[in-house]
């Protein structure tokens, strides 16, 4: 019987405009839909997972539209709450080369960023559920989503659902010390911990040594540490942390760590050419929680979860289009990207 994983969080329309023009350089834009957990909802549901995804969304034509995104993938949706008035936007504008990507953020009076406590009935959502993910982009949008997400993580708990948080530290949404407050809460009812190099030094102030990110340095041994004091901290089972050395918006190095307590394992490093970067991070948790509960070990998994996480860098949009033989296939060792006959 395959495992059950529950998401909830934010979907969002993504305006873009194509391939890598400016915004308004044509007068066209790309509609489509994303948001942290729903694409790692549709990641599980791409390999095979049972895979549901919980939000608030407005009745009308656009809240419909989001649903039937999710339900094209074969994600659960029956437990999202309608009402309200507004689906959230996020404009995109793909960076290239030396010029980065920018998100511009029109989520204000979203449904479920005025969604209640009372909306969401827990008990029922998780009832036969053997993973519940989050990220902290949720509790982000406000004191009222804080508080549902902690009335969920309470509930996965209480019936024995492991507990996954992406730290997804977001600056425009809150402040560090409202994130480390909220988080800090948060994360004692959480298993598996998935951060990057920015996260867990922005929402925990814990820092990984000789490392610059904006001077594309990254120090591999310093993550063992922050991965360590994570676990220390909190309790986590586990810690994942995905590496990135931006050498530019277009190429970039792409690896991940998985610490299980004892040990810290590496995946193989990939030399990314970037398509989408959007969603990167959300490819690696989808195939973390795969692996995981797949029942591969700490090498097999964090060398899945990095594989996967590198297809999405290949793929437009916001959703990892990807199955799981085409993941496996890539953490095997065959990332020639001959063509296939």
């Amino acid at each position: 019987m395959s495992k059950r994983i529950v998401t909830f969080g934010e979907i969002m329309l993504r305006l873009a405009p194509n391939g890598y023009y400016r915004f308004f350089q044509n007068d066209q834009m790309q509609a489509t839909f994303g948001g942290g957990e729903a694409n790692v909802a549709v990641s599980l549901a791409n390999f095979g997972m049972d895979a549901a995804y919980v939000t608030k969304l407005p009745g009308h034509a656009i809240g419909q539209a989001a649903v039937d995104a999710l339900r094209y993938f074969g994600v659960d949706t029956s437990h999202i709450v309608r009402g309200g008035e507004r689906v959230g936007i996020y404009y995109l504008e793909k960076g290239a080369s030396q010029r980065g990507s920018v998100c511009i953020y029109d989520r204000a009076h979203s449904a479920i960023q005025e969604a209640q406590p009372g909306d969401f009935h827990w008990e029922a959502i998780l009832d036969g559920a053997d993973w519940f993910h989050f990220t902290g982009i949720t509790p982000a949008l406000g004191p009222n989503l804080v508080e549902i997400c902690k009335q969920a993580c309470q509930t996965a708990k209480a019936k024995g659902v492991k507990v996954s948080c992406d730290l997804n530290y977001r600056g425009k949404l809150w402040s560090r010390a409202e994130a480390r407050a909220a988080m800090t809460e948060l994360c004692r009812d959480v298993d598996v911990c998935i951060s990057n190099e920015e996260d867990a030094k922005d929402v925990f102030g814990i820092e990984a040594e000789g490392t610059d990110i904006t001077g594309g340095r990254l120090n591999k041994e310093g993550y063992q540490s922050v991965a360590r004091q994570l676990a220390g901290r909190f309790g986590f089972e586990q810690v994942a942390i995905t590496l990135r050395t931006s050498h530019s918006a277009s190429d970039n190095d792409w690896a991940g760590m998985l610490y299980d307590g004892e040990r810290c394992c590496f995946s193989k490093e990939y030399r990314l050419h970037i398509v989408d970067r959007v969603g990167g991070g959300d490819s690696f948790g989808g195939g973390l929680i795969c692996a995981l509960l797949n029942g591969k070990n700490t090498q097999e998994a964090i060398e899945f979860a990095a594989a996967a996480s590198a297809l999405k860098h290949s793929i437009e949009g916001d959703f990892n289009r990807v199955t799981l033989a085409e993941v496996e296939k890539l953490a095997g060792g065959d990332g020639s990207g001959r063509v296939q006959r």
